[in-house]
């Protein structure tokens, strides 16, 4: 599995210059999605519904808005 592409603007284009925070989308060559963001797991955990949970090796990780809205154009629909 490799990263192919990324998916919408990079941290620098949204102003990140020192790094500091970078939330990222990836889109790997098996076709699904990599994504960087802060991890909260424990916080959200509790706040999941009942039909959502999250498997000993998943991580919920948050990503800002704006890292999703300018990704958006560059997601396929299919």
């Amino acid at each position: 599995m490799k990263i192919v592409r990324r998916i919408g603007a990079s941290p620098r284009e949204r102003g990140s210059t020192s790094g500091a925070t970078c939330p990222d989308v990836f889109e790997l060559s098996d076709g699904n999605f990599a994504v960087i963001g802060t991890e909260a797991t424990e916080d959200l955990r509790g706040e999941l519904p009942a039909d959502a949970g999250v498997a000993a090796y998943e991580r919920i990780v948050i990503v800002s808005r704006e890292t999703i809205l300018r990704a958006k154009k560059d997601i396929p629909d299919v």
